[in-house]
């Protein structure tokens, strides 16, 4: 039995052997023939892929395990390059799948997300205060959130000095004397008396003991603080009644953002108790105080609502549509490295070389980051890969040192000047 196996791995062992001399013979020949056509190019040296700076003169493995790339004569060596910059074989860029993007100019744009809170139009808000001292007899309207008419009675009430007012105005009438019958009028209308009340009291009416007081407007009933039998006077707010067609929403941006909101801006709301719906509003005020707590600013949206779908207290989703500027140098936000005493970029010069330089980001949003100074319009840069490309041009270059001396190895200048 082992007789056998002796001879079976003797008998691989010259098949694997005839396989290899014939490889070999082949590729001499293909080698020949190519020789033929033209000279063949030797290099200078085998480098690492991830650092120029190990050398061997034949072929091998980095101590990274990665196969070494020969560097011919013409091929970029490091003397010929700049400080900073690294070279790659074009089969290792594909294999880290290196993307790259333009800068360039464009409008940029970028959303504030912010929540708030959907209150009544203040503006079209109306307090009910009495004007006199009494007790409401009865309260036409029962609980906050009821609908009125304009015109439709909210409560009656008894208060003395209406019965004397409508006293006055009875026997000023009776005397005939204009002046007082002018007078005790005025009165009755200072008192948001009726003047269907004041009417009938002028032509022999009799005088009521208590009086109706209706809504100044249309809307619904809110903070309603009264009920029947309640003691009322001039400070007391009976209700308010507000409006739905329009509605206020309270949104507050942080102290970062405050110089990107004006009025007028547009804004797109959303609420979760209706998926899918928005809501196309604008910036009606904008507040000149920050929170001294939360160190936020408030802001004022106005939306429309004839369907009255936006209720008082509702939470929202608030965007507000801000652009930074018309014509800015750009480049995707995922280019850009940030560390923290610097922001850098890597550029790609072509043929497999790539250096990372510094640069001065403005405003960013969710796509794109502002470049004021460190490139110009139409580099390229690397938007995947980037952080291992940077490592070794910072290591390779004394990045950081060529950064405080004011310049990043190419003589760039500001894309402002």
């Amino acid at each position: 039995m082992n007789r056998f196996w002796i001879i079976r791995i003797l008998a691989l062992a010259v098949i694997i052997a005839a396989t290899h001399y014939l490889t070999r013979l082949t590729m001499d020949e293909t080698d020949a023939n190519n020789g033929d056509q033209a000279p063949e190019k030797k290099p200078l040296y085998w480098v690492a892929p991830m650092d120029p700076n190990y050398r061997r003169e034949k072929p091998g493995r980095s101590p990274m395990g990665m196969d070494l790339v020969p560097v011919y004569e013409n091929d970029g060596d490091s003397t010929t390059r700049s400080p900073g910059t690294i070279f790659i074989s074009p089969d290792v860029v594909n294999n880290l799948g290196v993307r790259t993007s333009l800068a360039q100019r464009r409008p940029l744009r970028t959303k504030i997300t912010t929540v708030g809170y959907v209150q009544y139009d203040e503006d079209r808000l109306v307090h009910v205060h009495p004007r006199v001292e009494g007790w409401i007899e009865k309260l036409h309207v029962k609980a906050a959130g009821d609908p009125v008419e304009k015109g439709q009675a909210l409560y009656e009430l008894y208060s003395p000095q209406l019965v004397n007012a409508q006293e006055e105005l009875v026997l000023a009438t009776n005397r005939n004397n204009a002046r007082l019958i002018a007078a005790a009028e005025e009165r009755l209308k200072a008192l948001q008396i009726d003047e269907t009340l004041i009417e009938n009291l002028k032509r022999g009416g009799k005088v009521e003991q208590t009086l109706i007081f209706y809504a100044p407007q249309t809307g619904v009933v809110d903070n309603l603080n009264i009920r029947e039998g309640f003691f009322v006077k001039p400070g007391t707010t009976l209700m308010s009644v507000g409006t739905l067609d329009k509605v206020w929403v309270e949104a507050e941006v942080f102290e970062r953002q405050a110089a990107l909101v004006e009025v007028g801006l547009p804004v797109t709301m959303t609420l979760d108790y209706l998926p899918g719906k928005r809501w196309q509003g604008k910036v009606n005020y904008v507040y000149p105080a920050l929170d001294p707590k939360t160190r936020t600013m408030r802001v004022r949206l106005r939306f429309d609502n004839p369907e009255g779908l936006l209720k008082p207290n509702m939470f929202a989703q608030i965007d507000i549509h801000a652009t930074v500027g018309d014509d800015v140098l750009v480049i995707p936000r995922e280019a850009v490295i940030r560390s923290g005493d610097q922001d850098r970029v890597v550029v790609a010069l072509g043929a497999g070389r790539f250096e990372s330089v510094t640069v001065e980001l403005g405003r960013l949003n969710a796509e794109f980051a502002e470049i004021r100074s460190g490139l110009k319009e139409g580099e390229p840069v690397v938007t995947s890969a980037q952080f291992l490309l940077d490592s070794e041009s910072s290591k390779t270059s004394d990045f950081r040192r060529m950064n405080h001396a004011g310049h990043n190895g190419r003589g760039r200048e500001s894309n402002n000047d």
